[in-house]
């Protein structure tokens, strides 16, 4: 199941313009919090989609009725590019459990790269609700590897793939190789991706304009 935001009117497109642009990309500042918008417009999104109970409120002057979630969700994020975006779902769901992965590209000297994952923190995944923020999906090859290797930490009920671009080949990989029953939510979905592995249009790379250069 594929939903692309980018089809319905709101801040969040103006939110992936300014992103994209060359000029304000330079305030690394603004570039993060940008993506941590982007994750709060997206949480908001998919929060509906999320099961809720009735609950009694007790306030000053007399209860009240309200609701709550039936079951906190399990934010995850590809280290390092997908910390902002993993704050805004935060900042939305306040009381979610969390998983971290790094998962990273190793070039050799033709420039051809493997995707490794090195490092994975997670609570139990059975029955839960799993939401995967990754700013960018290239080529899907990280997300693929990822979401496989949550696997290893129970079955989820749902897993929700959440990114602020995506590429078409992304989307597709997947689609066709990551567990069934994926959801992806993009807020643009790009059609091209470069020999190295970057979204045409794009924005460039996450992590490097939100943190700096890496070697």
């Amino acid at each position: 199941m594929i939903h692309d935001l980018s089809k319905q009117p709101g801040m969040l497109g103006v939110y992936i313009a300014e992103l994209r642009d060359l000029t304000i990309q330079t305030d690394r500042l603004r570039f993060r919090r940008n993506l941590e918008r982007v994750g709060e417009a997206m949480a908001h999104a998919i929060a509906p989609t999320l099961a809720y109970e009735a609950t009694d409120v007790v306030t000053p002057l007399g209860d009240a009725k309200g609701v709550k979630l039936v079951q906190q969700p399990v934010l995850a994020t590809i280290l390092r590019a997908g910390l902002p975006m993993h704050q805004g779902f935060l900042n939305v769901f306040d009381a979610a459990d969390n998983a971290f992965v790094t998962a990273y590209r190793k070039y050799d000297e033709g420039g051809d790269f493997e995707i490794e994952v090195e490092y994975l923190s997670t609570p139990d995944l059975e029955g839960r609700t799993v939401v995967l923020v990754d700013p960018m999906l290239a080529t899907g090859a990280s997300m693929v590897l990822v979401l496989k290797a949550l696997q290893r930490f129970g079955q989820p009920e749902r897993i929700v793939v959440v990114c602020a671009i995506a590429s078409r080949e992304g989307v597709e990989a997947v689609r066709k190789q990551a567990p069934k029953g994926v959801e992806i939510w993009a807020a643009a979905i790009d059609d091209e991706t470069t020999a190295r592995g970057y979204i045409v249009p794009g924005l460039g790379d996450a992590g490097d304009l939100a943190y700096g250069l890496k070697r």
